[in-house]
């Protein structure tokens, strides 16, 4: 981020943050900004309460020495960090304040509100989508429904004529009740599993009773009608004469039965309502017993607003009422509830069909948000901070940063560099060289007036073992350098 420290690199003014809250800094030939109006962290608290000043500026407004920010206190000193200098002035206190990085809530709604916005979106879309889908769909052949593409009508009329209309919804159920004296319709074979096409197809082609399938595709009619298979083109017309000898087709006359066209190598096949010479009706006698099948190619004579059209009240009330009891089965999930282990689908056979290329949709609609939210690819670009950062905020940001990872040794390796590479000009040393010992060390040394002890471990030992010694050794560089520069 623009304006955050590196920890790996030196400082411009080195400090250390003392897990306690104590700080210390360096030498006091830190650089500071044209616009500073104080010298940042140039005076330091000693363990006994003197304070030090810097003798390059031997006296110091009293605002800058009241600043938290130029003030440092050694562990070990009797005043706590924060708390005020009885010599000096008490200053009121100051109202407390969130940090910097922490958000406030209109930040967060504003960081969050085009995610709540598309979430609303899509949430509504879907609600509008779900109660479109409902009104269309619900009860569409469904015998207790009065919508238009209900068949309601239909049952009352069966009902008036003493036959009973039953809705089953399971296929263990349907498989119950088919008998010689009952009449079973399958709404919608296509989607029942192979297993449940065979099982249902066991129950009913000895039962002695009539099975009627509303629009099979070819899948259905392999295990339900054996023998007939559906053709690839519809009916061109929806209205068809019968153009058979079924006596239920002849009384009805012509009816709204051109849809799926079929075709049929069965035996004793009646095949009525051409169209091109393939019928939409096939009428398909058991070969042992009384019952048979009926294959509807179209759904529409069973319809509550086409009911009255044509012959197709006739035409239904007589494939329908033949025996006295009708049972209506409408295929749904309770079926995976109810199956058996051989019957039981996969998770996807439970998906709608349409999963795929919802899945796709949600991928490609994926791929152009993140391509939205990227950051174009170039080269760096360097913009002006909207703020001007004092050094001593710099200072103490990176050595809170070395406080919080425990890296003395970094700590103490950024205060020696950066000591070092203001003293190599001050001792006639290259830039290039400063860290070097063997060039840095004899020119160090013609200019400190006491020889007692050695600066190579100073600018070049190991880092110190703990957080006093790393106070210590910033002590020790700041007098190192204090002296040089004034030999």
């Amino acid at each position: 981020m623009t304006g955050s420290p590196d920890p790996t690199e030196p400082p411009h003014a080195a400090e250390w943050q003392h897990p306690g809250g104590h700080r210390t800094t360096g030498s006091p030939g830190l650089s500071k900004p044209p616009h500073a109006t104080a010298r940042p962290a140039t005076e330091q608290q000693h363990p006994k309460g003197h304070r030090a000043a810097d003798s390059s500026h031997p006296t110091e407004p009293p605002q800058a020495a009241a600043r938290p920010d130029t003030e440092q206190q050694h562990p070990e000193s009797p005043r706590a960090a924060g708390s005020p200098d009885p010599t000096e002035p008490r200053q009121p206190d100051a109202p407390t304040s969130s940090t910097s990085v922490a958000s406030t809530p209109g930040q967060l709604w504003s960081r969050s509100r085009g995610i709540v916005l598309a979430l609303l979106v899509l949430l509504a879309a879907a609600v509008v989508m779900a109660a479109l889908r409902s009104g269309g769909e619900h009860g569409r052949l469904d015998p207790r429904s009065a919508a238009p593409h209900g068949s309601r009508a239909l049952a009352e009329l069966l009902a008036d004529q003493g036959v009973s209309t039953r809705v089953v919804t399971t296929p263990r159920a349907a498989r119950a009740a088919a008998g010689p004296d009952t009449t079973l319709l399958v709404a919608d074979p296509d989607p029942l599993s192979d297993g449940r096409r065979a099982h249902l197809r066991a129950a009913t082609k000895d039962s002695g009773g009539r099975t009627v399938l509303v629009t099979p595709g070819t899948p259905s009619l392999k295990a339900l009608a054996p023998g007939v298979t559906a053709h690839a083109t519809p009916a061109e017309r929806s209205t068809l004469p019968p153009a058979c000898s079924l006596p239920a087709a002849r009384r009805a006359g012509p009816a709204d039965i051109g849809g799926i066209r079929y075709d049929t190598s069965a035996p004793n096949a009646e095949a009525c309502y051409l169209s091109d010479g393939l019928p939409s009706l096939l009428h398909l006698p058991a070969p042992h017993g009384k019952g048979d099948t009926v294959v509807l190619g179209a759904p529409d004579i069973l319809y509550n607003d086409r009911l009255d059209q044509q012959g197709n009240a006739s035409l239904a009330l007589q494939l329908l009422g033949s025996r006295p009891h009708l049972v209506w089965y409408l295929p749904s999930l309770a079926d995976d509830a109810t199956a058996t282990d051989s019957e039981r689908r996969g998770f996807f056979d439970l998906i709608p069909s349409g999963w795929r290329w919802g899945t796709l949709q949600l991928a490609v609609a994926a791929v152009l948000a993140a391509l939205w939210r990227a950051r174009r690819f170039g080269p760096l670009v360097v913009e002006r901070l909207p703020v001007a950062i004092r050094a001593s905020e710099t200072a103490e940001g990176r050595a809170r940063l070395y406080a919080k990872a425990n890296a003395r040794d970094r700590a103490a390796e950024a205060l020696r560099a950066a000591t070092r590479t203001r003293l190599a000009p001050l001792v006639g040393v290259p830039p290039a060289q400063a860290h070097t010992p063997q060039t840095l060390i004899p020119a160090l040394s013609t200019r400190l007036r006491a020889l007692d002890h050695d600066p190579h471990p100073l600018l070049f030992g190991p880092p110190p073992g703990d957080d006093a010694a790393l106070i210590a050794l910033a002590d020790r560089l700041d007098a190192l350098e204090s002296e040089v520069r004034h030999s």
